[in-house]
């Protein structure tokens, strides 16, 4: 029987390199990442580095599941629009993203879905001012925050595009 073990984590959307980067750390220390769930995740003992997993923002689509597999690239779960996938080593790097417009178009993809979240829970926050809609306004303030770190990781990469133009 492989071992296995569960962790409970969680990040956020502004942080999904973070996690990402977590999971090739467990990846490189033998527990490659089997199944997903909300702050859950699941590991199984594995040789250390076999895999590398990736993360992206990406609604639910067969075609491209099919593209992916392909490619040896093998799709773990799905949490809300997060695919996490993974590729084993010996098969070659492995990268969603081809080039800077894609990473800053995905990171795009991520802000259009705070900003609606943003507006969800400012509109709740204001027409329940006198019950809880303080916590609202809370959040609010909080996506605002992750909003603008992912606007500046993307006028980091737009520079860097410029640079190499």
């Amino acid at each position: 029987m492989t071992e296995r073990r569960t962790e409970y984590k969680w990040f956020w959307a502004w942080d999904f390199e973070i996690e990402e980067k977590w999971l090739n750390e467990m990846a490189m220390q033998g527990w490659a990442l089997v199944e997903v769930g909300y702050a859950k995740f699941t590991f199984e003992r594995t040789e250390p580095g076999e895999y590398t997993i990736r993360l992206e923002m990406h609604d639910k689509d067969l075609s491209y599941e099919e593209l992916l597999e392909d490619d040896n690239i093998e799709v773990l779960g799905q949490v809300l629009k997060w695919k996490y996938m993974r590729k084993k080593s010996e098969y070659g790097s492995f990268d969603v993203f081809s080039d800077i417009d894609s990473r800053i178009n995905h990171m795009n993809k991520i802000c259009t879905l705070i900003k609606i979240i943003i507006f969800l829970n400012l509109l709740s926050g204001l027409t329940n001012a006198h019950t809880m809609g303080w916590i609202n306004l809370l959040l609010v303030a909080l996506l605002a925050y992750g909003l603008g770190k992912l606007e500046g990781k993307k006028e980091l990469l737009t520079r860097e595009r410029e640079l190499h133009e």
